[in-house]
């Protein structure tokens, strides 16, 4: 049954091997290695193997049988899980099948007791001669172990000669004999998978477990990995759950990489409970249910100080009351708020009334406040103290302290980021920056990973090995040396982040069988896709981080990547990574330029290939992104207790990326600066302990981030260490009628988190027995709603600081109360707001607005609090408050207000001294909608820069901005005294800025101003008037000073004389606070302040003001204009490079025989100047090689070397020097730039050197005329009579005749000369047969000088494209002609060459020549004929010569009426022709004169043709003949005619026709007979004569 186990399976954790008994394993065992059993063939060995592999088959088919065994038959072949035969048994136990076959568990017991016993005696017995064998058989293994090496490296020598003889054909890719099978295994068996690789190179072969490399040496004992004779194996000895996996083995070398799978699963067996799983709690009577358990800690442990490297104990004693035996109650230990884990570095103890927690290593990590919690199910009781941990002593004086909090964040496969907090202590000198070091796990190896130490608190280290684990730390140096290496952190793998993700969330579960292994073979090989969402997530100066995504498509192996890089607006991209690819899909580049654009892509790649890149990423700039901190703000020190100090400061203004803060403090009257913690605090309070009593101290902040630390903030007050009235920060309790809670678990710092006990004090000082306010309290003055718990006492005061503003104080009031303290005073709280008006009302809320206290105590304003109460029938409710975090701007909506209500209103003002009194009610509101089109008015008025003629006012908008938009604004101003009516405004335009700088006042004046806003609809109310200003200079008021100092750094200064030291600089650009200073640095010291421009523009043009808190209104503005930026531009250039001006920069010419001169000129020079010649770094002086020339009165520099060699290629520089002036300039000599100026003085000296005789000024060169005649050409120059010429072509001199032309120097000849081969018929013309290497040789008794022209390949095919030029060129326009056979078009031109390359169109498209269309060359005639044109043919033809370049073109249109006569006449020429070809003809066979004698017959034939058949007449004398006896006339086929005349007499003789004639024409042949009488010879000769 599968649901039931067998007994086997119940008692043995292994069911396969459980059967033998110890006694029998022991047996079984000594029997293998006594000497009988060494001494066996190795056919035995194989035969044991068998057995062993016999018995899990057995055993495993006998698990799937019942519980009755059967009787199994013998085999003697051993199966693997599948069946398949895997080898042959030879069983050593012949009785093995009988024992397994049905003896009982007591005769069972008996035989494997027996069976141990012989065979302990047996073993015992034969000891001696057991060790005796043993020393033998090492002997003899010794010796085969040496032969088999001396074998081994035999054969491997051999191997090695054929290799390298012939290592081409035997290099191929790896590939798997065997691939590794799957497996399925039970928990706590060992598996192993084999496979056997080959390939050359020998390849490498990695084991991965789900895609992560397999390290044994990160898991000893867990893994074995072998490879022997190409034979490789994976061992995963005590097989777990987490073990079941895909497992993939990786062969990879020059020539590719293979991959092959196999999986493991394991089983477990069911009911079977894990032993890491906690045991379930036993169900029960719970002894401590239904009691209240009280729990008190005692003899807790106080504010601890230790060393780096100490060990320290902190511990409480916990009492629990009642006291229940066995009841533990739950003991935690916190830092920081972080729960602690034991760990190397924590150890914790319970002892039953004791909590211990042991810090055994310490370091600044350590450092904070330590929290112990003890819990039961009552509830929970905690103490919390404070632990410092100083800085261990350097090992070099001056040295800095080690750094801490190394932490490895987005680590990968093959790349981890880490990062670390600076150190409070510097050494003394600036830290230069951070060394980063690895080390593997399960090895004491540090590696430096970084070679120039880094700045920045951030490092990525790439070249990690995928799988392993390392571990981290940094240190960090100046100049003094390197520090102690910070504390190491935490291990992490090199692997997927998926990876590690799924191995911490492996399920615990029990098995349930439910186990299904798929095997996928991977597919052929496909090339992966893009990477996707590239993106820069980190630039430094020093380093670009890259991260991405991969791509969807990559198959089943893994995947590596190419980074790729190119300067921005180019596109030449350039491979990052060319030698390994990276495995993670982040990477980190260095040895980038700062300051330049550079973009990214990534491609992926795997064995089928390297896919496309990714989309670039947007231009990166090379720089730092993350700024230093601003130095925080000002520093108020508060007393605690007797050893210690609250501090408080403001927080750095835009910091990012803030990391926190280091304190330092001083005795007053010394410059030794401690630290008051090693480890970095992110609040803005801290309690600074071991202070000696008495003892005065001053203290100062910095804060610091990943980019660095920031400066020092201003030194605070000095403060004298003595305990605070009230005993240092209660936890809980009640002062004044304040309640201040604490919470139950500390998670902070005490100092952060409860106020100093100076507050406290000042809150119960300041009401009396009866609750009522003092006049002489420092602190604030606290209502009775205070007093009865419905105000709280301790605020959180945020906010930027309030400048104080200069105001003149009106008639009956005074700038300062007498219950008031000075300005000075640290500890005064402000004075209360005033002016409280409304600024916008709706139905449930409303806006005020008020103005500044007049005095702001000793601290800037921080924040306001507004309280509200309700008027009914003029009878004032309960003040409620409207907000309870402070806020710091004076304008706040009041909500949750009822409708058509009254109410009032009162605004305190805090500070970081406190709370101030608050202020008078305000008038009374009404809360109603305001539905008015027009706005509200403008509040918060600010006046700054009172001069005895002009000030600057600024205001806020209104709230309420009416039916439309606010579009501009209106001043208004008075007398002070004058009455309502004498408002006048300022500006007639309305301005849309919220500033004006009011001019033209009257000096010694006072006056009131106010603003009105407008939109659309019209002008608004009127803001509240200023308080009265007296417009005046105040003696001591400086203004703003713009200077360029030496270095060329523009900048603005001002200066203050009424500095207190609570006042501080506030520097603007357009009337709002510059914040960023991107672009600016500012720096004070004392009454001054400095701004400076960093790289001043035109951003930087507008009106910078700057102002000075905590004083009478000292400010000042300036405006810079852009005419003003380029006149300082122009003076800081001027001063920033005081330089000798050039009129030319360094430059090299060549002169006579090749020789180079190195030449500058300055515009001007002093007597006293002097020049330094430099090369490569080397000055050189005056010698053999070098001549130097300084003319100091033309400031002509000039340096001479008669040749240039190898060794001169390098930089020249001119180094100049007149008082402070200098200048230099270079000129770089490298490369093709070098080589060819060489090259060029080289040829300038022979050039030099050829020209002492006859030479060519003018190189063989050749001219092709309009006639298309080539004539070869060269200029000679220094001639004289002997100077002979002599032509060669292809190395054979050639004669010339007398047509040889030399004059002037100029030797002209036409090439046909030189041609011996032409036929008479040829000359002038030009063809392949002139192709050749043409010399001519100019010598006499100076020398001689030869030049060469080459007319072969390329260079003749010049020449002819020019011939065809020329021909092109002379082309006349394209004709139009009409023959009878169609149209032709055709061009003359003056030469025509058989090589010419001509080409026609037809409407843009080359013609296809057919039996219709054809083309030729008659004579200097080329011609196009269209025979039967039709309509197809109209259109535009050309004409196209082909001279190599772009060819000329003739056309003509052979359209419209050009086409329309062309037809008319081709059809008559057409017709002409036919008839002229159809006529009647007379083809011939007619004489013209016949002589006969009388009596002779006479027989003409003449050929008649003709369509159709023309009619024949004879004609004698112009009168037709008819055929009769005498005129026989005949016309036979249509094509013969015969004239007989059969006896000739002298009447015959005459002029005789033959006339034919059809409808084309007719044609006549004559012919005169003459006949003579033979008898009267005279006679006859006298007739003929008459006849003629």
């Amino acid at each position: 049954m599968s649901g039931s186990l067998p007994f086997y399976q119940k008692h043995h954790r292994h069911y396969d091997r459980a059967y033998r008994s110890k006694e029998l394993q022991s047996a079984v065992s000594q029997y293998r290695q006594s000497s009988s059993y060494a001494a066996q063939s190795s056919a035995s060995s194989i035969s044991s193997r068998g057995l062993r592999a016999s018995g899990y088959s057995g055993v495993e088919e006998e698990s799937r049988s019942s519980p009755i065994v059967k009787r199994a038959k013998p085999t003697y072949l051993a199966v693997d899980k599948e069946n398949q035969i895997i080898g042959y048994v030879v069983p050593v136990f012949r009785g093995s099948q009988e024992f397994a076959s049905g003896l009982s568990d007591t005769e069972e017991a008996r035989v494997k007791e027996s069976a141990g016993h012989l065979a302990r005696r047996s073993l015992f017995a034969s000891k001696m001669e057991a060790e005796r064998v043993e020393q033998t058989s090492r002997r003899y293994a010794m010796r085969e172990s040496a032969e088999r090496i001396s074998l081994s490296k035999k054969i491997y020598e051999n191997e090695e000669h054929h290799r390298q003889m012939n290592e081409d054909s035997l290099q191929h890719a790896p590939e798997f004999v065997i691939k590794p099978r799957s497996h399925t295994v039970w928990e706590k068996q060992c598996v192993r998978l084999h496979c056997t690789v080959t390939g050359w190179p020998e390849p490498r072969v990695v084991w991965y477990k789900n895609n992560v490399t397999i390290d044994p040496l990160a898991h000893a004992g867990k893994y074995k990995i072998e490879s022997s004779y190409n034979v490789h194996s994976l061992e995963v000895n005590r097989c777990d759950f987490d073990d079941t996996a895909q497992y993939r083995v990786s062969a990879m070398n020059s020539k590719g990489e293979l991959s092959a799978f196999a999986s493991i699963v394991v089983k477990r067996f069911k009911g079977e409970i894990d032993e890491s799983l906690p045991a379930p709690r036993q169900p029960g009577f719970c002894s401590e249910y239904g009691i209240t358990f009280e729990t008190h800690i005692v003899e807790t442990f106080d504010v601890s100080f230790g060393r780096e490297g100490e060990t320290m104990s902190l511990g409480c004693t916990v009492i629990i009351y009642p006291t229940i035996q066995r009841y533990q109650p739950e003991v935690q230990w916190y830092r920081d708020g972080v729960l602690l884990e034991p760990s190397k570095w924590a150890h914790m103890h319970w002892s039953g009334n004791r909590a211990t927690l042991t810090l055994t290593h310490l370091n600044k990590e350590d450092e904070g406040l330590y929290t112990l919690r003890v819990s039961t199910k009552s509830g929970y009781e905690t103490h919390s103290a404070y632990v410092f941990v100083r800085d261990a002593d350097a090992e070099l004086q001056g040295a800095p302290t080690a750094p801490l909090d190394a932490v490895c964040q987005d680590a990968n496969k093959d790349y981890v980021i880490v990062t670390w907090k600076q150190p409070a202590v510097d050494g003394g000198s600036p830290i230069l920056g951070y060394f980063v070091d690895r080390c593997e796990v399960g090895t004491t190896h540090w590696i430096q990973c970084n070679d120039t130490p880094v700045k920045f608190a951030r490092f990525p280290v790439t070249g990690l090995v995928e799988g392993r684990s390392y571990v981290f730390r940094v240190r960090a140096v100046n100049k003094s040396g390197m520090s102690h290496p910070s504390r190491a952190s935490e291990p992490i793998a090199a692997m997927d982040p998926a990876d590690r993700a799924r191995m911490k969330g492996h399920t615990t579960a029990p098995w349930t069988g439910q186990i299904i292994v798929t095997e996928e073979e991977p597919v052929e090989g496909v090339v992966p896709g893009k990477p996707q969402d590239l993106v820069v997530t980190e630039a430094t100066k020093n380093y670009v981080v890259l991260s991405w995504k991969p791509p969807g498509q990559r198959g089943h192996e893994g995947i590596m990547y190419y980074v790729e890089k190119c300067v921005a607006g180019t596109d030449s991209w350039q491979r990052v990574n060319t030698e390994i690819p990276v495995k993670s899909p982040r990477f980190a580049l260095f040895d980038l330029s700062e300051g330049k654009s550079y973009r990214f892509r990534v491609r992926c790649s795997n064995s089928a290939g390297v896919g496309e890149p990714s989309e670039p990423t947007e231009a990166t700039v090379v720089g730092d992104k993350l700024d230093i901190p601003s130095s925080p703000g000002r520093v108020v020190p508060t007393r605690n207790t007797d050893t210690s100090v609250v501090v408080s400061w403001e927080a750095s203004k835009d910091a990012k990326e803030l990391v926190g803060y280091y304190i330092e403090a001083t005795v007053v009257g010394k410059d030794a600066w401690q630290p008051c913690n090693n480890k970095p605090v992110k609040g803005t309070r801290f309690v600074c302990h071991g202070l000696t009593t008495g003892d005065s101290y001053t203290f100062r902040v910095r804060a610091l981030n990943a980019a660095g630390l920031s400066g020092f903030s201003q030194e605070s007050e000095a403060i004298e260490v003595k305990a605070a009235i009230g005993g240092g920060v209660p936890r809980e309790g009640n002062a004044g009628g304040l309640t201040v809670l604490a919470p139950r678990q500390a998670s902070q710092h005490a100092a952060t988190c409860h106020p100093p006990d100076t507050l406290l004090k000042q809150l119960t000082e300041s009401s009396g027995p009866s609750g009522a306010p003092n006049s002489q309290a420092v602190g604030p003055v606290v209502s009775k709603e205070a007093q009865t718990g419905s105000a709280p006492a301790v605020l959180e005061l945020s906010g930027p600081p309030v400048p104080q503003w200069a105001r003149k104080s009106p008639v009956g009031t005074s700038a300062n109360t007498s219950g008031e303290k000075s300005i000075n005073d640290p500890a005064a709280s402000p004075a209360p707001p005033y002016g409280i008006c409304l600024l916008e009302s709706v139905r449930d809320s409303m806006v005020l607005g008020w103005k500044q206290p007049t005095f702001i105590g000793g601290a800037e304003v921080t924040g306001y609090f507004v309280d509200y109460r309700e008027m009914v029938a003029g009878v004032p409710g309960r003040w409620h408050e409207a907000n309870i975090k402070a806020i710091s701007d004076r304008a706040y909506r009041v909500t949750d207000l009822k409708e058509n209500k009254l109410y009032q209103f009162q605004v305190r003002a805090g500070n970081m001294a406190g709370v101030g009194s608050p202020s008078k009610p305000s008038e009374t509101f009404r809360c109603e909608e305001w539905t008015i089109a027009i706005p509200g008015p403008p509040h918060d008025l600010r006046l700054s820069e009172v001069r005895k003629d002009s000030l600057v006012l600024q205001w806020r908008p209104p709230v309420y901005q009416g039916r439309d938009p606010v579009n501009g604004f209106y001043i208004d101003i008075k007398e002070t005294e004058a009455s309502e009516e004498a408002w006048r405004g300022v500006n007639e335009k309305a301005t849309n800025k919220t500033y004006m700088k009011i001019k033209e006042l009257k000096e010694g004046v006072s006056y009131v101003y106010r603003v009105r806003a407008q939109n659309k609809a019209g002008v608004g109310k009127a803001s509240q008037a200023t308080e009265p200003i007296l417009a005046q200079t105040r003696p001591g008021i400086q203004e703003i000073v713009v200077e360029v100092d030496d270095e060329g750094v523009i900048s603005m200064n001002f200066e203050c004389s009424e500095m207190t030291q609570d006042s501080k600089f506030v520097w603007s650009k357009d009337y709002e606070e510059i914040k960023d200073f991107a672009r600016l640095n500012m720096e004070t010291k004392g009454g001054k302040s400095k701004v400076t421009f960093k790289t001043p523009d035109q951003e930087d043009l507008g009106i910078y003001s700057c102002m000075v808190t905590h004083t009478d209104g000292v400010s000042a503005s300036y405006t810079l204009t852009e005419e003003g930026l380029k006149e300082l531009l122009q003076i800081s250039h001027d001063h920033k490079f005081p330089i000798i001006p050039l009129k030319s920069d360094l430059a090299v010419e060549l002169l006579e025989k090749g020789r180079v001169r190195f030449w500058l000129q300055a515009e001007k020079i002093s007597a006293n100047g002097k020049v330094d010649y430099v090369f490569n770094d080397n000055i050189l002086s005056q010698g053999e090689k070098y001549k130097m020339n300084f003319d100091k009165n033309t400031g002509v520099i000039e340096m001479f070397m008669e040749s240039l060699e190898a060794k001169d290629e390098g930089t020249y520089t001119f180094q100049m020097k007149d008082g402070k002036a200098t200048n230099q300039s270079s000129l770089v000599l490298i490369g093709d730039v070098f080589d060819n100026l060489r090259k060029e003085s080289e040829f300038q000296r022979k050039e030099w050197t050829r020209k002492q005789g006859p030479h060519f000024v003018e190189y063989l060169s050749y001219e092709v005329t309009p006639n298309c005649v080539v004539v070869l050409k060269c200029k000679v120059g220094n001639i004289k009579k002997e100077t002979v010429v002599i032509w060669h072509k292809d190395d054979r001199e050639v004669k010339v005749d007398d047509k040889l032309s030399f004059t002037e120097g100029v030797l002209t000849l036409e090439i046909s000369q030189l041609s011996t081969t032409k036929a008479p018929d040829t000359e002038g013309t030009i063809s392949k047969k002139d192709a050749g290497i043409y010399q001519v040789t100019v010598k006499d008794d100076r020398g001689k000088d030869t030049s060469v022209l080459k007319l072969v390949d390329q260079g003749f095919k010049d020449l002819m494209n020019q011939v065809f030029s020329v021909i092109a060129n002379s082309s006349t326009p394209l004709k139009i002609q009409s023959t009878e056979e169609g149209v032709r078009l055709y061009s003359f031109v003056n030469y025509y060459n058989d090589e010419l390359h001509v080409t026609w169109h037809h409407k843009d498209s080359a013609i296809t020549f057919t039996d219709r269309i054809k083309s030729g060359v008659v004579g200097e005639q080329l011609w196009l004929q269209i025979t039967e044109p039709t309509e197809k043919d109209k259109g535009k033809y050309a004409i196209e010569f082909f001279d190599g370049k772009g060819g000329l073109r003739r056309s003509v249109d052979l359209s419209g009426q050009a086409f329309d006569d062309a037809y008319a006449e081709f059809q008559r020429l057409k017709a002409a022709a036919i008839a002229e070809r159809n006529r009647a003809r007379v083809a011939g066979g007619l004489p013209d004169v016949v002589t006969i004698q009388e009596g002779k017959a006479l027989n003409l034939t003449c050929n008649i043709s003709g369509d159709p058949v023309p009619e024949v007449t004879w004609l004698k004398n112009e009168r037709e003949l008819v055929s009769d006896d005498h005129y026989i006339l005949k016309f036979e086929s249509g094509k013969f005619a015969s004239f007989t005349i059969t006896t000739v007499n002298t009447s015959d003789s005459g002029k005789y026709s033959i006339l034919v004639k059809n409808k084309y024409g007719t044609e006549s042949g004559d012919f005169t007979v003459s006949v003579f009488i033979p008898d009267s010879e005279g006679q006859g000769k006298a007739t003929r004569k008459e006849k003629k």
